[in-house]
């Protein structure tokens, strides 16, 4: 799975009002905040000088509008989807534990939703698509709790081992190889 690995760079999408309340936000489709947008035209310049061969986002707003203001124009992916949080979208992690207090995401998943697996399939089959087109350097668009999955896949573990790697809003890591093995080249830059 690690031949002729090509660099995978990361952009989490700028805050939403949902991010600051620490609100679950999957499928509902938010636009980025003020410090958002800010934080968006920001990220152009961690990731400008620089040639991409392939370009991708979610189709969500959030990670769209970002890519947008950062200076790119991407492919829409819809693997790049943040977790379905099914029943507990909208809701924070606090709520969540008033009725079922030792609840985890990464472990339990959620009502009508995803599970980490489900997500690790979906980057599985992204990682694969991306590996097959032999590019050296890839940008994707994505969300917190996808891009962590995403590289925790790259990284050959199992998906809910995304839970180790926070990413924060227009957060960048850099995925890349070492002497054959997928590694992790710099995070939250």
């Amino acid at each position: 799975m690690t031949d002729a690995l090509p660099e995978l760079w990361l952009a989490r999408h700028g805050d939403t009002a949902w991010t600051v309340s620490k609100q679950h936000t999957g499928n509902t489709d938010l636009e980025l905040n003020e410090a958002g947008v800010e934080a968006a035209r920001s990220l152009g310049l961690k990731l400008a000088g620089r040639e991409y061969d392939v370009i991708r986002s979610s189709p969500l707003r959030r990670a769209l509008d970002t890519a947008r203001l950062a200076g790119f124009d991407p492919q829409v992916d819809e693997r790049l989807r943040e977790f379905d949080y099914g029943d507990y979208e909208g809701i924070t992690t606090d709520e969540i534990r008033r009725t079922r207090p030792d609840w985890d995401l990464w472990t339990d998943g959620v009502p009508d939703g995803e599970t980490a697996a489900m997500v690790g399939a979906r980057m599985d089959a992204l990682i694969s698509d991306l590996r097959a087109g032999s590019p050296r350097r890839v940008l994707v668009f994505g969300h917190g709790h996808a891009l962590r999955i995403l590289t925790a896949r790259w990284l050959e573990l199992d998906p809910v081992e995304g839970r180790r790697f926070l990413l924060g809003p227009a957060g960048v890591g850099v995925l890349g190889s070492e002497h054959g093995r997928s590694a992790v080249s710099h995070w939250n830059i």
